[in-house]
């Protein structure tokens, strides 16, 4: 593994190359990429780009040549060591008029009806995520997550840089650096390397900081140490790009591209994007769960956030209480929404019956199937509370007993405190599931019926501090129209259901929700790619002293000053670094 410790001897042994002799051509590969089901109701995501770059950077992309460079991201915050290597495509957009655009990424500032845009996109060259094994633990052990990345991520990086394609040009006979046999230190190819600095373990942190920080010196190329909750919540837009990389593959593919139809053009549009700031931001994972007022990339404000544990951490505890032994496989809040809403052993039988403590069905049994649309979304027998008030309502169920929702006064009140709170709703899971156990009444059943209402009344009280928040002063003056939800808990389907549902019945239909797609929910280097994209493209770059943040606000007004706050960012972008000009290091190294 390439470590910063190991830069010096890659010095001496001359694996630098000059940014001089870098290309500015473009190529078109074969990729690798995801396929995206729609999610029915939901707003697929559209890019949004800040306009609000430094001078030089805006400079850079008033030419009608669309910017091209490849992107090497690591990801290494928790226990999935993932690797990915992606070619970035800037926008570019050009009036019929004549007069040139202005802004990033091909963000115009011009308003004339007749221009046409040319849409960043994104084509995956290389993406591997390896999660370490920690099964037997029933949950995350770090030493194993961190052993895992020490055995996997060099040759996940090999395997990726193996790829690289020789030069960013129009040449149909180039190969890449496995074919021909070249280091990719021969390549000209511009690079930039995007790397998770924070928040995370630290030591998990590390293996993947200093891989980088070498990759980068070795390769001479510039580094970006990324929020990996700002990743997450720049998911949809990832989405989008991809799909753009798509469509602009397709084109280059058919000698003839079909016209492209209004509805295609308008949902890929940048200037027509529902995404645009500002947006709300609910992130949702195993170690957070917070809402943000997302102004700017950099530019967030915390409207609440968890007092105890995080919603992510709830579902995968709650599980290993719900779910048979034999049932319980990583990850467990996948698990237990599967159990609950889409269980099926034997899909040849339809009754039901008890599950012994040894996790086996009975033969010839099975839990029924929830009824599923033809557009693959599920049909929930769900009831949104139509006032506050209701939020706070225990709802009894057939078995006589019911849950209580967090933050419920002593007196049935409602609190109204902007924070999230799971860790007494968790106790009183547990103590249910123990009780019923030892009354012998915990069947099949009434098991499924318990993972249900954890569901449902975890995620209402997220859907519950935000509603505070619209029908609040502050919401009446946002001006935003979307709320982005991602994070690991993002790719359960009934938390989407849910969330629609509370926005329509309390008069926010007109508020977009925007996911990701399910394989880009959890953590992913591809995020990393894009978050580090985006923070290049507004004119920002790390530098090589950068450390491994444990905690890491995204709110601009904490005490660590937020994203740009805590140092080691740089103004400049790669065409700068070419020329060799200076760069301004902003914040406070901690």
């Amino acid at each position: 593994m390439i470590t910063a410790t190991s830069t010096y001897a890659l010095l001496r042994a001359g694996l630098l190359t000059s940014r001089l002799r870098r290309t500015r051509a473009v190529l078109h590969l074969p990729v690798y990429r995801f396929q995206y089901s729609t999610l029915g109701r939901f707003s697929r995501a559209t890019p949004c780009y800040d306009a609000s770059a430094s001078p030089r950077v805006q400079a850079a992309t008033k030419s009608s040549v669309r910017r091209k460079y490849l992107v090497l991201a690591i990801e290494t915050s928790c226990d999935d060591t993932s690797v990915a290597l992606v070619k970035y495509t800037g926008g570019e957009s050009e009036a019929r008029n004549g007069q040139p655009s202005s802004g990033i990424s091909g963000v115009s500032r011009i308003t004339n009806s007749h221009e046409k845009y040319a849409k960043p996109a994104v084509d995956v060259l290389f993406h591997e995520r390896i999660t370490a094994n920690t099964n037997e633990y029933h949950g995350i052990h770090p030493l194993v997550a961190l052993d895992s990345h020490r055995a996997n991520l060099a040759l996940l990086v090999k395997q990726a840089l193996a790829l690289m394609p020789k030069h960013l040009a129009q040449d149909k006979g180039v190969t890449t650096c496995h074919e021909c046999g070249k280091s990719p230190r021969d390549y000209p190819a511009k690079l930039l390397v995007a790397v998770t600095r924070g928040p995370g373990m630290r030591s998990n942190l590390s293996v993947g900081l200093d891989t980088a920080k070498g990759v980068a010196v070795a390769l001479d190329a510039p580094l970006v140490g990324v929020h990996h909750m700002q990743a997450h919540a720049l998911t949809p837009r990832l989405a989008s790009a991809l799909e753009n990389g798509r469509l602009d593959s397709a084109s280059q593919n058919n000698k003839e591209q079909e016209p492209e139809s209004e509805s295609s053009s308008k949902r890929l549009d940048p200037m027509g994007s529902s995404a645009r700031f500002p947006f709300l931001t609910l992130l949702a994972s195993g170690g957070h769960t917070m809402l943000l007022d997302t102004q700017q990339l950099t530019d967030h404000r915390t409207l609440a956030e968890t007092t105890d544990i995080a919603l992510g951490a709830l579902l995968d505890k709650a599980a290993r209480a719900i779910l048979p032994p034999g049932m319980l496989r990583a990850p467990y809040g996948a698990a237990l929404e599967n159990f609950a809403f889409n269980m099926t052993l034997h899909d040849n039988t339809e009754t039901l019956g008890e599950l012994d403590e040894a996790g086996e069905w009975p033969a010839g049994q099975s839990l029924p199937r929830y009824r599923i649309e033809h557009h693959d979304e599920p049909v929930y027998d769900y009831n949104p509370p139509s006032t506050q008030h209701d939020f706070m309502r225990r709802q009894e169920t057939e078995w006589g007993w019911s849950l209580t929702p967090p933050l419920t006064e002593r007196k049935g009140g409602e609190s109204k405190r902007m924070e999230f709170s799971f860790a007494g709703f968790l106790s009183a899971i547990e103590r249910l599931v123990e009780q019923r156990r030892s009354e012998g009444h915990l069947c099949v059943r009434e098991r499924q019926t318990v993972a249900r209402e954890v569901q449902r009344v975890a995620f209402e009280h997220l859907g519950s501090r935000l509603m505070l928040f619209l029908a609040s002063a502050a919401g009446n003056d946002w001006a935003g129209d979307t709320l982005v939800v991602s994070g690991g808990v993002a790719a359960n389907r009934f938390i989407k259901h849910v969330l629609r549902a509370i926005l329509d019945t309390r008069g926010f239909g007109h508020v977009k929700l925007m996911f990701p797609p399910i394989e880009l929910a959890t953590d992913n280097a591809l995020m990393i790619a894009w978050a580090g994209i985006e923070m290049h493209e507004a004119g920002w770059l790390s530098n090589l002293e950068i450390g491994p943040l444990r905690k890491w606000s995204m709110d601009s007004t904490a005490a660590d000053g937020g994203i740009l706050g805590v140092g080691g960012y740089s103004r400049g972008n790669v065409l700068d670094l070419i020329r060799g000009e200076g760069s301004k290091t902003v914040g406070t190294e901690v």
